[in-house]
């Protein structure tokens, strides 16, 4: 596994809408595991491929104390949220945008969907940081950042 660098605001890339994954390549696998490397590494709880340059639709999170970190890592290819449920506000930062918090307001729990690790689908609800950590990464996807929802 390798740390990757982070792409900062205002790089390009971080306003590109990513492309959806067709396959499971040994080229992915190991993005995952060094982007987890990295999320770890940065004191991060998720990270999605467009912030260490790779325009694809892939997300991992772990949104939990440190000494529980790397038990349960969430890795999404693809995903979508198909619900959003309630409102919560959160105080968010981001490993691309350093030194800026904000709160932000964002569907307090959600239904996602999407492909795990093993490629294969899923589909799971999530609540509190976990959810939020989910909405945050899927922006990224989509070529925003959290301070575009202030």
């Amino acid at each position: 596994m390798a740390r990757l660098p982070i792409l900062t605001h205002p790089n390009p890339v971080l306003r590109t809408i990513a492309a959806p994954v067709t396959a499971l390549t040994p080229e992915l696998v190991k993005l995952v595991e060094d982007m987890a490397e990295t999320m770890y590494s940065d004191d991060g709880v998720g990270l999605a491929a467009p912030q260490v340059g790779a325009s694809v639709r892939l997300i991992v999170c772990d949104p939990v104390p440190a000494e529980q970190q790397g038990k349960d890592l969430l890795v999404l290819f693809n995903p979508e949220i198909t619900l959003g449920k309630g409102e919560v506000e959160w105080e968010e930062g981001c490993l691309s945008v350093p030194d800026v918090n904000a709160w932000v307001t964002r569907a307090e729990r959600i239904t996602v969907k999407g492909l795990d690790h093993a490629f294969k689908p899923v589909t799971f609800e999530a609540e509190g940081l976990k959810a939020v950590c989910i909405q945050h990464e899927l922006d990224h996807l989509d070529g925003k950042l959290f301070f575009d929802r202030l």
